[in-house]
C-alpha cells in the first residue's frame, strides 16, 4: 500500500497533487464546519423546542435562552415586527456556514476534473515524446482520474453536508415562527 501511494506520487503531475491537497483541505475544512454547525444547531433546537414547550403549556413568553427573548425582553410593546426583525436575524446565524458548503458542493469535482485535465494531457505529452504503448496511456489516464474522482469525492461530503444543515436550520426558523405566532396570539 505505501510503495503504491509513493509509485503514485512519483508519477503523477504537479498539478494534480496540487489538487490533491487542495481537495484534502477543502474536506478537512467542510468536515470542520458541518460538525461545528451541527452540534451548535442540535443545542440551539433543543432550547428553542423547550421554549416552545413551556410556551404550549402556559408559560407568558419565551423562556430566557430562547432566541427571541434577547428581542422582547427590552421592551413591553411585543409586536409583529420586532418578532419578525428576530425571525430574520435567527435566520442569519442559523445558516451560518451554508454557503461555504455550497461553494465546495459545486467546485470542487471541476477542481478534480481540472487535475485530470492536466494530468491526461502530460501523459500525451510523454507519448508523443517516446513511443507509447497502451499500457502507458492506461496508467496515465488511471493515475490521471484520481483527481476527478477525489472532487466528486469531496463534493458528495459538501452537498450532504449542506442539505442536512439546511434541514436543521428550517426546523429552527420553524421553532422560532412558533413561538412567535404564540405570542402574537396571546395578545390579541
Amino acid at each position: 500500500m505505501t510503495n503504491d501511494l509513493i509509485d503514485f506520487y512519483l508519477k503523477s503531475h504537479p498539478v494534480t497533487l496540487g489538487v490533491l491537497a487542495l481537495l484534502s483541505i477543502y474536506f478537512i475544512v467542510l468536515n470542520w464546519v458541518f460538525f461545528y454547525r451541527y452540534f451548535s444547531l442540535n443545542s440551539w433546537l433543543s432550547k428553542e423546542s423547550n421554549s416552545l414547550e413551556s410556551l404550549l403549556l402556559g408559560a407568558s413568553t419565551v423562556s430566557e435562552s430562547s432566541f427571541l427573548n434577547n428581542f422582547i425582553k427590552t421592551t413591553t410593546n411585543i409586536s409583529k415586527e420586532l418578532l419578525d426583525l428576530g425571525m430574520l436575524a435567527a435566520t442569519k446565524d442559523a445558516t451560518k456556514g451554508l454557503s461555504i458548503l455550497s461553494i465546495f458542493a459545486s467546485t470542487t469535482p471541476f477542481i478534480g476534473l481540472f487535475g485530470t485535465v492536466v494530468s491526461i494531457l502530460d501523459t500525451f505529452t510523454h507519448i508523443g515524446q517516446t513511443s507509447g504503448s497502451m499500457s502507458i496511456i492506461s496508467s496515465g489516464v488511471s493515475d490521471a482520474l484520481v483527481a476527478t474522482a477525489a472532487g466528486i469525492f469531496v463534493a458528495i461530503f459538501a452537498y450532504t453536508y449542506h442539505q442536512i444543515l439546511k434541514r436543521k436550520s428550517y426546523e429552527l426558523v420553524s421553532y422560532l415562527q412558533m413561538q412567535s405566532d404564540a405570542i402574537l396570539a396571546r395578545k390579541v
